[in-house]
């Protein structure tokens, strides 16, 4: 893994052009950092490119640099749906935000079903928090966030997916263990319901709609964790390949 920091530029990447960057990006440069001139660094725009540069100019609050060489890094075929009902706990849906993002997830949408504490949705503070995750974890691809979706709405832009699967804990409906559902390799959706689980008939829904019941542990675990266990298992799985 390169030494040589990265940031986020939500721009093109062109070899040989000289780049002023982002104000705040700028001053975490020079202010924080206390970058000079002639420091290399690495920049992405979150859709795969890597741009290797080199700072030629900063200031107080700007800071230019000439990119030097551009590459596509590789994409998985494959990736991790995750949709996951949010809690009202603002700490704790940033914190999903940031290991989801670390753990290499595809993208994530807010599930809205009958029992989903309706928390607002903080599309640019979700969005830094997804773009700070990206670079701590070293990655080139933003997992795309997408704004709320009620169930029924979810289920339909999910019918081209080839694996879909809800985690549910009602006892006398079909599951199967997290092990024998995940598959390395395979695009895959996966349904985290929110605090007092999916209704009965939610879960019904989803499976008439060709999502399989999973099980996750023994234990009854939060919404976060819950979602959790399901990239950091797909994530290992993957990793094997």
């Amino acid at each position: 893994m390169s030494s040589i920091a990265l940031f986020y530029q939500n721009t093109t990447l062109t070899p040989s052009f000289e780049l002023q960057l982002e104000e705040e990006t700028a001053k975490h440069i020079v202010q924080v950092l206390r970058m000079k001139e002639g420091t290399a660094i690495a920049l992405t725009d979150g859709k795969g490119t890597r741009a290797d540069a080199i700072i030629i100019k900063t200031d107080k609050k700007k800071c230019t640099v000439l990119i030097r060489e551009v590459q596509l890094q590789s994409k998985a075929k494959y990736g991790l749906h995750l949709c996951v009902a949010f809690t009202k706990n603002t700490s704790r849906n940033e914190w999903l935000l940031e290991k989801a993002t670390e753990l290499g997830v595809s993208s994530i949408t807010p599930m809205v079903s009958s029992r989903t504490e309706r928390e607002k949705f903080r599309e640019d503070r979700w969005q830094n928090i997804i773009v700070s995750a990206l670079l701590q974890s070293q990655q080139y691809y933003l997992p795309q966030l997408n704004s709320p979706t009620i169930l029924s709405e979810l289920i339909k832009s999910q019918e081209r997916i080839t694996r879909k699967l809800i985690a549910h804990c009602i006892e006398d409906i079909p599951r199967i263990p997290i092990s024998e559902a995940l598959y390395a390799q395979e695009n895959t959706a996966i349904l985290i319901g929110p605090e007092g689980d999916f209704t009965r008939e939610e879960t019904l829904f989803c499976m008439e709609n060709n999502y399989r019941g999973i099980s996750l542990c023994e234990q009854r675990l939060r919404t976060e964790t819950a979602a959790m266990t399901v990239c950091a298992y797909f994530n290992l799985i993957n990793h094997e390949q």
